[in-house]
């Protein structure tokens, strides 16, 4: 047997290392689903898992990156979409997956739905620049389309309030969540265009998650915002939130507040940016003066070949200095931290559910009041209209009317109403109020105007 060639034998690390050249041109990035096992999250900042089915499993890694862009932390046993492209890890040989984006499987699918919608529309032309109108020089009357009873509104009339109490507000109310509600949302556009009452429309809500926030990422209310007349501010959401309406609207607003602040010109904020970009302006020459002067020093000292001690305290003094900065610029993100947390929790108190129960105990009890006095009132009616038609019953009961004196006669229970009802000889009954008589009639005798004469009976 004869020796092959040298350039012939592979090495194992050339091995996994053309075995990983072919893998990551030949599989090019791709979507999977699948569990997540084997959590591992070291001090490195990495992420390293495994993603299983239920019939095969394959490693992952999602380097720190690119897992701080995830909203989330990954649990065992959690359902995901991910974003990867297909690798070896050459010192063991070993092949994975090396994950660039992760999402829930479920908020990956709208994801998935989101981004072909978005390519679709702007391949129709729904984002172009072109067909996007600016705002009017002179807003007098603002619309809203949102939900009347949440947040977005409330901020909304704040900011106005404060800046512009001048500007008129016409709400055009709607479901901002649900099924129903991107039906809802496109009417209540339609119909603002169609009052054409307003200068401006703002479009929005408040957060939320993906699922809350996806009316705004119908087609129904995309093509609203294109077809509206008047200019539109999309409004949805915090800031970090993007949705399909942001795209399509005249302009985007990072929260609702941000949009009334657009709507609201300030005159006294412009004057005191006026004089900060003044000051800023001034700060700048003196520090480019200074600047230049420092170099012109440095250069001078570097001619005279000044002392290395020297150069190294000039050193630490700027250390110093950048210390100082760091320690104040953490300081000042402390403090923002701590009034965003202040804020969060007194908007959580506001919508505590005890004050709810509350005021629906109340209501209950005025509710069972007025119950009370709707029965109590219906009993007296009806016991006045029974008492009525007791009185009324009473007034033509025969035994009333043989009570006061009259009698009523009988022949073989027939009422004699006429002396041609009986014939002589016939045996009469008469009904008195306390008891009855039986009578033989021995003559009849009509009335007549010459003879008037009384029957006698035994």
């Amino acid at each position: 047997m004869s020796l092959p060639q040298q350039e012939k034998v592979y090495s194992v690390s050339r091995l996994n290392r053309e075995i990983r050249s072919l893998l990551e041109q030949g599989f090019a990035s791709l979507q999977l689903t699948g569990e997540i096992s084997n959590f591992v999250a070291p001090a490195s900042g990495h992420w390293y898992f495994s993603l299983k089915d239920d019939k095969a499993q394959v490693k992952a890694a999602m380097w720190r990156g690119n897992n701080r862009y995830c909203r989330y932390r990954p649990q065992n046993g959690e359902q995901v979409l991910v974003q990867a492209r297909v690798s070896v890890y050459e010192p063991r040989g070993d092949y994975q997956l090396i994950v660039e984006q992760m999402a829930p499987a479920g908020e990956g699918l709208l994801k998935q739905q989101f981004e072909a919608l978005k390519l679709r529309l702007a391949g129709e032309g729904l984002f172009s620049s072109q067909h996007k109108q600016p705002l009017p020089a002179r807003i007098n009357r603002v619309g809203v389309v949102t939900s009347p009873t949440g947040a977005a509104i409330r901020d909304i009339l704040s900011v106005l309030k404060r800046r512009a109490p001048q500007l008129e507000v016409v709400i055009y109310p709607t479901q901002v969540q649900g099924q129903e509600a991107h039906h809802q949302i496109a009417a209540q556009i339609a119909l603002a265009n169609s009052r054409n009452e307003v200068d401006v429309l703002i479009v929005g809500r408040g957060g939320g998650s993906l699922e809350d926030l996806w009316c705004f990422n119908e087609e129904a209310v995309a093509r609203a915002l294109f077809a509206s007349q008047l200019p539109v501010i999309s409004a949805v959401g915090h800031e970090i939130d993007t949705t399909i309406s942001d795209y399509v609207a005249d302009l985007r607003a990072p929260t609702p507040s941000a949009a009334a602040e657009l709507v609201s010109p300030d005159g006294a904020e412009i004057l005191a940016q006026l004089r900060q970009q003044k000051q800023r302006l001034a700060g700048a020459m003196q520090r480019y003066v200074s600047q230049q002067g420092q170099q012109l020093h440095n250069v001078h000292q570097r001619l005279l070949l000044q002392h290395p001690q020297t150069q190294l305290m000039q050193q630490a003094q700027k250390v110093d200095e950048l210390s100082s900065r760091l320690h104040r610029a953490m300081n000042h993100q402390q403090h923002r931290a701590q009034s965003r947390v202040a804020l969060a929790q007194q908007r959580l108190a506001q919508f505590h559910p005890e004050q709810k129960l509350r005021y629906a105990r109340a209501h209950l009890d005025s509710l069972r009041d007025k119950l009370i006095r709707a029965m109590q009132t219906s009993q007296q009616q009806h016991q006045q209209q029974l008492a009525l038609l007791a009185a009324r019953l009473d007034s033509v009961s025969p035994l009333a009317v043989l009570a006061r004196g009259y009698s009523i006669t009988k022949s073989a229970q027939k009422v004699v109403k006429s002396t041609q009802d009986v014939a002589v000889g016939d045996v009469l009954t008469t009904e008195l109020h306390d008891g009855r008589l039986q009578t033989q009639v021995l003559e009849v005798a009509p009335h007549s105007p010459d003879n008037e004469r009384a029957t006698d009976c035994d």
